[in-house]
């Protein structure tokens, strides 16, 4: 695999809001090419929030967000929200041929199947996988169209262990090649974060 494009993320003094009530005020950040940044807080703090803030679907109520090197940010990142975003009638393999075509990828889909454990179902209608097959089939993206900002919201939700190992190892392949990702998570998901956001409210 190819280095990824070397691309910062940062954030200076930014306040989000939803509707009347703020969620946190005056943070700011720095995300270098290689970092891992997990995003904590209770529920309600403001991480998926944050996580749309950086990915451009709103806009924070005070500061700004940046990046370096990126002529197209948001051409440059990838968005893993806590829903899945799949159709069950739909089987696996047309999904990953779907992504590949929208977000650019190479077509390589076997191979990003294999990695992520669900080359046997890839025939198969979605809405027959458990809620962890899914989660797998989903993350499967990540891999079909390489981009050096990765955005992940509880990215292990409804995998078992072996499930988190592969996120844990997706996560530090991604930044070993030089990207950057954010991930609000509740629990470790194993490897080391460069930083570590704390929303509270």
């Amino acid at each position: 695999m190819a280095e990824q494009e070397k691309v910062g993320v940062s954030g200076d003094g930014l306040a989000i809001r939803r509707g009347e009530r703020l969620l946190f005020e005056d943070l700011s950040f720095t995300a270098n090419a290689g970092d891992y940044v997990e995003i904590r807080g209770a529920n309600g703090a403001g991480k998926t929030s944050l996580l749309r803030a950086i990915a451009g679907f709103l806009r924070p109520s005070a500061g700004r967000i940046s990046f370096e090197n990126a002529a197209e940010p948001t051409l440059g990142l990838h968005y893993l929200g806590h829903l899945n975003g799949l159709k069950g009638s739909v089987s696996a393999r047309a999904h990953m041929r779907y992504w590949a075509g929208l977000l650019g990828g190479d077509g390589a889909i076997e191979p990003a199947a294999a990695e992520l454990g669900v080359t046997a179902l890839m025939d198969l209608p979605v809405r027959v996988l458990s809620q962890g097959q899914q989660r797998r089939v989903s993350l499967t993206r990540l891999l079909i169209a390489r981009r050096p900002v990765w955005l992940l919201d509880e990215p292990a939700a409804a995998l078992d262990s072996a499930g988190r190992g592969i996120v844990a190892s997706l996560i530090s392949a991604q930044c070993a090649l030089g990207g950057v990702v954010f991930a609000a998570v509740h629990e470790p998901l194993g490897p080391s974060p460069t930083q570590t956001l704390a929303l509270s409210r």
